[in-house]
């Protein structure tokens, strides 16, 4: 089944993921290079200011953790890995990025596990540390098995000249194409002609049609058969307009209105076609006559699979603000981009896998083209926003069409997680009332071992409240809002009040208050004298304001709302002919 895992995807791709069952890989690990580059490699000594390291909510950081992964690595790996990985060490230093090269060997030794012999890995990253992630490939794979660096092009000029810039703009980013084995799926994929390229040598166009069509010589230097016979031709007497084939077999009795003309293969060459297949194409209308009347064969635009796919895709425009697919993620990747990666390393039924998963491109890209696939991701909010968008653009819903693992189900798991990290018990519970977190909390945890990010973010006007879910209630398509809060413990009836002036001052329409402690009699009793909101839409009451314990959700538990839930930004849907829709992710 397919399956998204939350966790560590180290320990998940140890545990749980076969050797040689997986077909493709694709990996975009957290890294941002627009973030400055030396503090990528300062010393880990804590010296500078915390300040300046919150902004680095989605590096790596030299712990324990990568301590114990970098003796793995020397001691356990092979020979030529923990050379690597040494003498890396040696000439990076302890800092951050031999951090994040130390945690990312680690993986794609796991990675290169799981692939079958015929499978293939793109890792997405950019220049920041794209050479070290080289490095590491070649020696893991071998490099004899890498095939392409692959430049794609993720933004538009920068024209930062002004702000002082003494550099070109950074406007791409990389993908480091390998395969397990010298015999891997490849899939011919092309790409559309420019425009300056149609014009120029696609610039006949066919009356009555509208195609377009470059025409290709007919004859060959070798003869193959029939091919050395003179072609007829005829036009009307007098005039200066097109030839056309004379397919009449006996020629003994010509109209005196035609001139005819007799075309030999010319300058000792021959016919590429035999006689038969000339008729048939002056049949189908593809000769293409000069005004001496050589035919020639009309090639057209709207048949040909287009220039076969180079390692550079400037093709392929980023998410602009207004797009459709856009949901919101920041280090979100366009559709198209992992359709043509899946399209060109995998089959139809093959297993996909992303081991970061994030918002899910490539697995929505997978579902779409027919893959199989597995996701991964370490934060709860990357895993909601992935069950979100599989429900919006493919109708599918978990346990009936894909597994979630990881997450909790029942009461005592949902307590260790917010015991072990509040803010992803937060974004869980959230996820369980498809509300949308407040304040744009980082979704990269700040190490990979599971730790949350520092922050979760300003919370602007809408402070302490956790999470929005917006629905439209009347003809005049404006949303109304109804404010979440999360609590892990210590509640009380005051926790009420508080949320009831909050709705009262946004202008809110209801609220929801999310508990793991079953909430006390002066709580319920707060949450009641708050009255009933009244739906125009549907002429119902709703409680204004809602207590729901985390048990009430794992039992089936829902906010009572109106229906027209509008929560996240709307998503493309695919329907079952495979064409795009767009409609709401719920």
């Amino acid at each position: 089944m397919n399956t998204l895992y939350y966790g560590d995807n180290l320990s998940i791709l140890r545990e749980h993921i076969p050797g040689e069952s997986v077909d493709l890989v694709y990996l975009d690990p957290p890294f941002n290079s627009s973030r400055s580059y030396n503090v990528l490699f300062r010393d880990e000594s804590g010296h500078e200011a915390d300040a300046q390291i919150a902004a680095f909510e989605d590096t790596w950081h030299w712990n324990a953790a990568t301590e114990k992964a970098y003796y793995e690595l020397v001691t356990l790996g092979e020979a030529r890995v923990s050379g690597m990985i040494s003498a890396l060490r040696q000439s990076i230093g302890t800092n951050q990025m031999m951090a994040y090269l130390v945690m990312m060997a680690a993986r794609l030794v796991e990675l290169h596990r799981v692939l079958k012999p015929t499978g293939s890995l793109y890792l997405h990253c950019d220049p920041t540390a794209g050479h070290y992630l080289k490095i590491v490939l070649d020696t893991i794979f071998g490099p004899r098995f890498f095939r392409n660096e692959v430049i794609w092009k993720r933004s538009s000029a920068h024209s930062d000249t002004k702000q002082g810039a003494k550099q070109a703009g950074r406007i791409h980013d990389l993908l480091f194409f390998y395969t397990k084995s010298d015999d891997w799926t490849w899939n011919g994929v092309c790409t559309a002609y420019s425009e300056v390229y149609v014009k120029q040598f696609y610039r006949h166009v066919e009356p009555g049609t509208g195609r377009r069509f470059r025409v290709d010589n007919l004859t060959a230097a070798k003869p193959g058969g029939d091919t050395s016979y003179e072609w007829r031709v005829k036009r009307p007497v007098g005039s200066t307009g097109a030839w056309q084939a004379d397919l009449h077999e006996e020629y003994r009795d010509p109209k005196p209105d035609w001139e005819y003309k007799g075309v030999p293969p010319y300058m000792g060459r021959f016919w590429a076609y035999s006689y038969g297949n000339m008729v048939e194409y002056a049949k189908q209308g593809r000769i293409y006559y000069s005004e001496s009347g050589m035919p020639n064969y009309k090639r057209y635009l709207d048949e040909m699979p287009g220039v076969p796919l180079q390692d550079i895709w400037d093709d392929i425009p980023p998410i602009s603000g207004g797009a459709v697919e856009r949901l919101g993620y920041p280090t979100q990747k366009p559709l198209a981009l992992l359709e043509r990666i899946i399209s060109a390393s995998s089959n139809p039924g093959d297993l996909v896998l992303d081991p970061f998963c994030g918002c899910g491109t490539a697995i929505a890209a997978a579902q779409k083209l027919g893959r199989q696939w597995i996701g991964i991701d370490i934060t709860h909010l990357s895993i909601a926003l992935m069950k979100y968008r599989l429900k919006g653009m493919f109708g599918l819903v978990e346990k009936r069409d894909y597994a979630v693992i990881g997450e909790p189900q029942d009461l005592p798991s949902a307590h260790q997680l917010a015991q072990e990290n509040r803010y992803q018990f937060q974004w869980w519970a959230l996820s369980l009332v498809k509300a949308r977190p407040v304040g744009s909390p980082s979704p990269q945890p700040l190490s990979r071992e599971g730790r949350g990010a520092r922050s979760e973010g300003k919370k602007g006007r809408d402070k302490g409240i956790d999470g929005v879910i917006a629905f439209i209630d009347d003809a005049s398509g404006q949303a109304r809002r109804i404010l979440v809060q999360v609590k892990s413990g210590h509640v009380k009836s005051s926790d009420l009040r508080d949320l009831h002036g909050t709705i009262d001052r946004e202008g809110a329409a209801m609220g929801v208050f999310l508990t793991l402690d079953n909430p006390t009699r002066d709580m319920e009793a707060e949450a009641a004298a708050a009255g009933l909101y009244h739906s125009p839409g549907w002429d119902r009451d709703y409680p204004k304001l809602q207590i729901l314990t985390i048990a009430d959700l794992l039992n089936g538990a829902e906010v009572k709302m109106p229906p027209a839930a509008v929560t996240f930004k709307q998503a493309e849907r695919v329907g079952s002919e495979g064409k795009v829709k767009q409609e709401g992710l719920f």
